[in-house]
């Protein structure tokens, strides 16, 4: 019957040639956006472009849909609370091979699309790594034709927008729907509830067993987005679903018949709220139970999403692990263990044993912390107030799991403490680590290292428990977007000498590296990066007034800001090298432009007192006319994506330099070095495997390794030992502590010298001389053009392994056992 109705449809296929275009995008203009030629402005084109494009997609969509209904596949379900995808447009036209016939059509109106793509928002759904490796994954996933789905929040402001006023960082509310979203559907008809609150109440049905009835709860609506994910180069379409919150009451008439027309919505305001901010703060406790409402919000209306997906062509759930795949993209939607326990077992009357079977083989999990004070725990209070039967079945699901850690280790008592599922120090708090590792039957780390750490400290006992549940899968990112559409300069030299194989199989760069010593090819790809130095030089003047040398060696620095991450020891280098240029003016210095871009969380103080700093550096060294412009320091307000794409395929040098053993991987450092940037970095996260894999004679390898780290935190780390014994550093601290890049406010920066002093609590004073020896390499090879350019083309070339296309293969074929489905 479905296949009748489907050849009857009337469809009408779209062309993708630019008269098709040209014809859709005045229809689209004129049907869907309500205007014509003359009334149009250029957000009016975009749109009627994103709607256009939206309709050649959907066409895939729905086939692809098709497909996976025909061959009952097993699916993939990505549950994630960010997905960070940026701007959708260029992408799409790129996926689509349509840019030809895109400028052609757009050309017939006198259009550009450079100006035309420049008015999207980036879609405000994430905030860092986790994020971005998320919307990468769903890439990879409709690129290799595999039946994958991403489930996450509609976030109607992202976590914030980042302005710099006098140097201090300010968060704005991120309106990145203010013009509304073209790219995706509303399913007003997908609706499910959510509920919170309540009490449990007990009862035996009719057959003698005992059943949980969860009552008097508060609800809240569930309402599905979907956003259509398209593949490279293929017919694949896959679905982004994402949720926003709805008031199961709308309106309260009796408060608006008595005047009351604030509380009159107040009901639906209250609900709607879920949805409304990423990650609100959760240093108050009301900030840190609304964090906990999202998670469960998005997991059950998910969870009830797809359990009614696989009911309708299933007549049981006994199955469900046979074609049903979930990975938690970290303990964010952990709870979601407990609610599809919930809802097989108190909706759907599965007992314990055959529920818990179902859901172990269900679900993994991706750890994404190397640090114990990272890994997300919630007051028991907090969980049995707010999820009362989940509370339960968490405990129950501790029961039995320590009954069974106890068998095998008679007498551990410290085991069954370390394991557990409820930490029961220092109140009482569920740990969502432990209780994704219980209830998954795969736990993976996200580069070799952090996957070593993870099974040598934080997860040690649960290693020696179950060897074979830990594995590693390292990290990826889509070259889709990190080369071809961010940097066509060098995307459009590779493919002219090599061809376009490395967009879908990124180990075909290995083609560039006879290239490295082509004179020919080596003074192309140096225009290639100037080109993209000079676009970013362009991008800094004209946003934020600084005059930069687009011929300096441009050393970035881009991520989070976090004393981790380190940010300072790039900071105090930059002091250093100020204080030499002043001291030696006639030496033959390297030009270098420092750039640095991320933001602070709200609450973190040191954070934002490091961005600051930056600023009052900056400040200084920018001004100072006896360096004559050498050396110049930059922020670049507001990292997202889009800004992303802007600086990393200008960078020289990418900065890795977070502290041996804290960073789970890291894409950042992966997306540089595709991009031709040559790396200084600690053996930290993904940095090790980069640097097994480009050569470390291709790198600036520096500091401390984790073993080092770990020995040197054991006998009592004194960073005064450090700052004594460098002049250098003891300097650079005396002209912060003493308000040198302060003059007004002497004090300012005396906070962070005193923790540097006093604690340092991530070694930059034990890492600091070893960086400057790294930074003096770097000024030394920069001065050898060739040199440089060919270990820059040698990072390029051996590259093929962090493609997010490998890692999403490898999670098929290991962890979710899913194959591709291909499309007609």
């Amino acid at each position: 019957m479905a296949t009748d109705l489907d050849k009857d449809f009337p469809y009408e296929k779209l062309g993708m040639d630019a008269e098709a275009l040209w014809r859709s995008l005045a229809n689209r203009l004129e049907y869907s956006v309500g205007k014509d030629i003359y009334t149009a402005n250029l957000r009016d084109w975009f749109r009627s472009l994103a709607y256009a494009l939206r309709d050649r997609m959907a066409e895939r969509w729905m086939e692809t849909m098709r497909g996976y209904y025909r061959e009952d596949s097993k699916r993939i379900y990505y549950f994630s609370l960010e997905f960070l995808i940026g701007r959708t447009l260029y992408n799409s036209i790129l996926n689509l091979h349509i840019e030809p016939g895109v400028r052609e059509a757009l050309l017939r109106f006198g259009l550009d699309l450079e100006q035309i793509r420049e008015l999207e928002p980036d879609a405000a759904l994430g905030n860092g790594g986790l994020g971005r490796l998320a919307a990468c994954f769903l890439d990879s996933m409709a690129t290799l034709g595999l039946p994958g789905y991403g489930y996450g929040i509609r976030y109607e402001y992202g976590m914030f927008k980042q302005r710099i006023e006098d140097g201090r960082q300010l968060e704005q509310p991120e309106n990145w729907l203010r013009y509304g979203n073209p790219w995706e559907f509303s399913r007003a008809e997908v609706l499910y509830p959510v509920h919170f609150y309540g009490r449990v109440v007990d009862y035996v049905n009719e057959v003698g067993m005992l059943r949980h009835h969860w009552v008097d709860c508060e609800e809240v609506m569930a309402m599905a987005y979907d956003t259509p994910i398209p593949g490279y180069g293929n017919q694949t379409v896959n679905n982004m679903r994402l949720w926003t919150a709805k008031s199961s009451r709308e309106f309260d008439l009796r408060y608006f018949n008595q005047g009351n027309y604030i509380q009159a919505v107040a009901d639906k305001n209250e609900s709607e709220n879920l949805s409304r901010v990423l990650y609100p703060d959760d240093s108050t406790t009301m900030g840190r139970e609304l964090r906990l409402k999202q998670q469960f919000f998005f997991v059950s209306a998910s969870l009830q999403d797809i359990l009614f997906r696989h009911h309708k062509h299933h007549p049981g759930f006994d199955d469900l692990p046979d074609k049903v795949a979930i990975q938690l993209n970290d303990t964010h939607p952990a709870i979601a263990i407990p609610e599809l326990m919930r809802l097989l077992m108190d909706v759907h009357d599965i007992g314990w044993d055959a529920a818990w079977n179902i859901c172990r083989r269900t679900f993994s999990y991706t750890n994404h912390t190397v640090m114990p004070e990272a890994l997300e725990t919630w007051p028991v209070a907090l969980v049995e107030e707010m999820l009362p039967r989940h509370m339960r079945i968490i405990y129950e699901i501790n029961r039995r799991f320590l009954d069974e850690v106890r068998h095998r280790n008679p007498g551990d008592l410290d085991l069954v403490r370390r394991v557990s599922i409820i930490d029961e120090t220092g109140g009482r708090r569920v740990r969502m680590a432990n209780l994704a590792i219980v209830g998954s039957h795969t736990v993976n780390g996200v580069a070799q290292l952090h996957t070593d750490i993870i099974r040598e400290t934080i997860f040690a006992d649960f290693h020696r428990l179950d060897p074979d549940k830990i594995i590693n899968i390292t990290n990826g990112v889509t070259p889709r977007r990190w080369l071809n559409q961010a940097n066509k300069p060098l995307s459009d030299l590779i493919c002219l000498r090599i061809g376009d194989g490395w967009l879908r199989d990124l180990r075909e760069l290995r083609g560039l590296e006879p290239l490295a010593e082509d004179t020919g090819f080596q003074e192309a790809f140096r225009a290639a990066k100037q080109s993209n130095k000079e676009r970013l030089a362009g991008l800094i003047e004209s946003r934020l007034g600084i005059h930069v040398d687009a011929a300096s060696l441009f050393d970035v620095q881009v991520k989070r800001i976090h004393e981790y991450k380190r940010q300072l020891l790039n900071l105090l280098h930059v002091i250093h090298l100020h204080d030499r240029m002043c001291a030696e003016p006639g030496a033959d210095w390297v030009p270098r432009t420092v750039i640095f871009s991320g933001k602070a969380a709200p609450g973190y103080d040191m954070a934002k007192r490091i961005i600051k700093l930056i600023h009052d550096v900056a400040d200084v060294v920018n001004h100072d006319p006896r360096i004559n412009g050498l050396l110049k320091v930059v922020f670049i307000p507001n990292y997202d994506v889009s800004t992303a794409g802007d600086i990393i395929p200008a960078a020289d040098l990418s900065e890795q330099i977070s502290t041996a053993g804290t960073e789970a991987s890291g894409t950042g450092n992966m997306k540089l070095s595709l991009n031709g940037a040559l790396t200084i970095g600690t053996l930290d996260g993904a940095n090790v495997e980069i640097a097994a894999a480009v050569g470390e004679e291709n790198m600036f390898v520096f500091g401390l390794r984790r073993e080092e780290v770990r020995h040197l935190r054991d006998e009592g780390y004194d960073p005064m030992r450090f700052i004594q014994s460098s002049r250098a550093l003891a300097n650079v601290l005396r002209k912060i502590h003493e308000g040198y890049f302060s003059p007004a406010e002497l004090e300012r920066h005396r906070p962070v010298v005193e923790d540097l002093r006093r604690e340092d609590r991530y070694l930059v004073c034990a890492d600091f001389e070893a960086y400057l020896a790294a930074q003096e390499r770097v000024s030394e090879l920069y001065r050898q053009p060739e040199i440089w350019t060919r270990r820059a083309i040698l990072n390029v070339a051996r590259m093929g392994g962090f493609s997010s296309d490998r890692a999403v293969h490898e999670y098929a074929k290991r962890v979710w056992k899913v194959e591709p489905v291909k499309q007609k």
